[in-house]
């Protein structure tokens, strides 16, 4: 009998990580073949199931940064350490790795969207990929969505790491406008020789997409990861297609000369 590809399997919960007053990580007891950019279909008996991005992993254990936003997301966020959630996956295409490999790496992440380029980031970090170097630029619309600010050190100690927030606000000493402003400061770096990443909200990719277009960098370097209520995962049901695109199995990580011809 071969093996029902709908059907998930239980995942411990091992640590939860109150990132913002919505935005939580599940760390999870799970095994997994993994590239960074995937995503799992999540799921709670008689409440729901969702994709989610993986935000971390490693030989024994699966992260999934969740924002509390609906029927079942808010009702994983009443979960505890030692609950069971239940997942499927991983599923899509990741990050091209090896085409990163001796190039210069640029990540821009908006907001939430800095949670499935994290394993990225990681990776790039500790010398799995084998990157020239590493710039990070995040942003968020204010210091109380930021994610993963304990981590904020060590990648600043390791990259280029610009963290912004979209307006002045009190008591905030750091960077101030949209990446896109920080975008343009990029003057300094060989194009020819670079790969770039944007992830994020749809608006924010399409202007990032296109600062980095004007600064010359040629569209099939840079890579973008779409959004989408990706249902069955596998191709079947039709909620993620874009014109002949399933996103759940062409992407959700696409090459900009693919994304661009896109219309959603």
């Amino acid at each position: 009998m071969k093996n029902n590809p709908y059907r998930p399997v239980a995942a411990r919960i091992l640590k939860i990580t109150r990132e913002t007053a919505i935005e939580f990580t599940l760390r999870v007891e799970a095994q997994a073949d993994i590239t960074p950019g995937q995503f799992f279909q999540v799921s709670l008996p008689r409440t729901g199931e969702a994709p989610i991005s993986v935000s971390s992993f490693t030989r024994d254990w699966i992260e999934f940064t969740i924002r509390a936003v609906g029927k079942l997301t808010n009702v994983l966020h009443q979960l505890k350490e030692g609950d069971t959630i239940f997942i499927r996956g991983p599923y899509g295409t990741g990050f091209p790795l090896e085409k990163y490999k001796d190039r210069n790496l640029i990540i821009v992440a908006g907001g939430s969207g800095l949670a499935p380029v994290r394993p990225l980031i990681q990776k790039a970090l500790d010398g799995s990929i084998g990157v020239k170097s590493l710039r990070l630029i995040a942003g968020f619309k204010n210091s109380e969505g930021i994610l993963f600010s304990h981590q904020f050190e060590d990648w600043a100690d390791k990259c280029d790491f610009t963290l912004t927030i979209d307006k002045p606000e009190p008591g905030w000493t750091g960077n101030t406008g949209m990446v896109t402003e920080h975008i343009r400061k990029l003057s300094d770096i060989d194009f020819a020789d670079t790969e770039v990443v944007v992830v994020g909200p749809g608006v924010m990719m399409k202007f990032s997409t296109a600062e980095f277009v004007l600064l010359g960098v040629a569209e099939e370097k840079i890579w973008v990861s779409f959004e989408r209520l990706m249902s069955c995962g596998i191709g079947k049901c039709g909620h993620c297609k874009i014109d002949y695109t399933y996103v759940c199995l062409d992407g959700p990580v696409l090459n900009y000369t693919h994304a661009s011809t896109l219309i959603d």
